[in-house]
Parts: structure tokens; C-alpha cells; sequence
């Protein structure tokens, strides 16, 4: 383990030392993310992160989207599958998938550093149909997640986009061709082929797509799965089939973790009790929302929430 990380750390300086564009990717990030983890930037789409110390595993959810890391570590788990990446791989999210997260390196003097850029389908499919793109690298598993190989020509377009934020003027010209280009060398690198079929109308993956994204808008209701397959013209056991594949868990189990994450948002953030709340997200009974609750978070409703308000006050001071 200890040689892995050794590796890992020599990779990372070695590419900084090579491509100025990762240290100036560096220096900028810790800017523009001194004293908060989490900064939404006036780039469309664009957000910041910083971790200053390694945490547990925690229930996320990932929206479709580019992760770069320019330092640090992060695993993300996927139903069965683990995906780790760091400032040699990104992380491509093709759906909205319910996650758990953690941050495996990360310190007060070497912080986890990275950005987050959203994708939209309709963009991608847009690009395919007006370019004659180049065959992509690899085919790709069925999942609706994957990590990708930083290259030179991605890295310099991240920073470039990046570099905007001190040129605000310039940012509704100029950030929409840098994003265009970032699509672009994503489409054509070696995760391309995952983002094709997810944008190919018609597709068992665009079908499924959609009825992810169907349910993230309508998680409250009840979902009948055979009226699912239907909707997108598949049998029962292949929309299943399809379903896990890209989300690593089935469609009730995914409808089920969009409730509890709404409901402890509501929790924390709204400051809702815990009946209220699951009553919201669609529950119809307290207790089976306080035992989904523990089994995903790992407490009870009250004794999470309070634990949540508890560390941001700390890091808040």
C-alpha cells in the first residue's frame, strides 16, 4: 500500500514538473478555495472543491459530469464496483448516480484538491451530429461511471477554463468554446464511447438514461416497474438487466436513496423533523424512513443530523 501511494506521489510530481498547466491548476485552486470546501464559480456549470484531511465513507450522489482531480485522492462506490481517481485519472459520470464517497489522501498541507465540470447530453449529442469525431479509444462497460486517463490536451483546456475566473468580461464568450473543446477531448478519449451511447437516441443506455432521469425528477410517486420498462420499450428482466449495469443498483433501491438524501437535506438544511421530512419524500411510514435511514447513513435521522450541524459549526467557527 505504502509502495502504491509512493508511486502514485511520484507520478503526480513528476507530470506537475513536466506540464506547468497541473501547477498552475495548483496554485489556482488553493486560491480560489481558501476557506471553504466547496465553491460554485461564475462559470456555468463549473465547481471547486477542497478536502484538508481523509474521511469515511459517506452517501453522495454524482450528477452527470467530469470530476479532475489536481491533487488528493477520492473512491467513489458503485453499487459492487470502486473507482478511484487522482490527479493522473478523472472520474466521468454519464447519469445520476447515488453514490458513497470518500476522500482517501488528503492533509492541511497537501489539501485534495479538484473541479467539477457538468455535462449535458443534449450538448454532447449536439457535437456528435455537427463534427465528424474520430472512432473513440475503447468500448466501454455497461456502468454509467468510469475513470479516464488525464491527457496533456484535457489538462490545458481545464486550466485554461479555470484561468477565466480571473477575466470575468470574458467568460460568456470565451467559456463556452473551452467547454465545447473539453467535450470534445472527452468524446475522443478513451470514456468517449460511454458518453456516445448515452447521448445516441435510442439507445438501451439513453432509454435507461432517461428513466434515471425521470426518476430523480418524480422519486416521491410510487414506481411500477413493468410501467418503466414499458416506457422505454424493454422487457422486464432487460430493462433490469440494463438499469444495474449502469447504476450498480435496481431501480426501487435507486428511487430509495434519492429519498433519503432529499430527506436529510430537508433535515439539515430546512431544519425539518423526521417524520415531516419522510413524509415529503414520499414515505408512508415513519419507522420503515428511520431504519432506511440508519442502514444508508449509518445513524438514526435526529442523531445524523445533529452530527451534521455539529461539524459544520467546527469547521465554520
Amino acid at each position: 500500500m505504502g509502495e502504491r501511494k509512493a508511486s502514485v506521489d511520484g507520478m503526480q510530481a513528476m507530470r506537475r514538473g513536466e506540464e506547468p498547466e497541473a501547477e498552475d491548476l495548483v496554485k489556482n485552486l488553493v486560491r480560489w478555495t481558501a476557506g471553504t470546501d466547496q465553491k460554485m464559480t461564475s462559470i456555468p456549470g463549473l465547481s471547486l472543491f477542497r478536502r484538508e484531511e481523509v474521511s469515511g465513507p459517506a452517501s453522495g450522489r454524482y450528477d452527470p459530469g467530469v470530476c479532475l482531480l489536481v491533487q488528493g485522492t477520492k473512491r467513489v462506490f458503485l453499487g459492487k464496483e470502486t473507482y478511484q481517481y487522482d490527479a493522473e485519472h478523472y472520474l466521468i459520470t454519464a447519469v445520476h448516480l447515488p453514490t458513497i464517497v470518500q476522500v482517501v489522501s488528503a492533509s492541511r498541507e497537501k489539501p485534495c484538491l479538484g473541479l467539477r465540470l457538468d455535462l449535458d447530453r443534449l450538448e454532447i449529442s449536439r457535437m456528435m451530429s455537427d463534427t465528424d469525431l474520430p472512432a473513440p479509444r475503447l468500448r466501454p462497460s455497461g456502468s454509467g461511471m468510469a475513470i479516464g486517463r488525464v491527457t496533456s490536451p484535457l489538462l490545458n483546456a481545464f486550466r485554461r477554463l479555470v484561468d477565466l475566473l480571473d477575466e470575468p468580461a470574458d467568460i460568456p464568450i470565451l467559456s463556452p468554446v473551452i467547454r465545447r473543446e473539453i467535450v470534445y477531448r472527452l468524446l475522443v478519449g478513451e470514456q468517449g464511447e460511454r458518453l456516445r451511447q448515452i447521448a445516441s437516441e435510442g439507445s438501451p443506455t439513453c432509454r435507461i438514461a432517461k428513466v434515471i432521469d425521470w426518476l430523480k425528477e418524480n422519486y416521491k410517486k410510487s414506481v411500477q416497474i413493468d410501467v418503466l420498462a414499458h416506457e422505454v420499450q424493454m422487457g422486464r428482466s432487460t430493462f433490469h438487466h440494463h438499469f444495474r449495469s449502469m447504476t450498480g443498483i435496481s431501480p426501487l433501491q435507486f428511487q430509495k436513496r434519492l429519498r433519503l438524501q432529499e430527506a436529510r437535506r430537508l433535515m439539515f438544511v430546512e431544519r425539518l423533523d423526521a417524520a415531516t421530512a419522510s413524509l415529503e419524500v414520499g414515505y408512508e411510514s415513519s419507522s420503515q424512513f428511520s431504519r432506511d435511514y440508519r442502514r444508508l447513513f449509518g445513524s438514526p435521522p435526529l442523531r445524523d443530523v445533529s452530527s451534521l450541524r455539529l461539524s459544520s459549526v467546527s469547521e465554520n467557527p
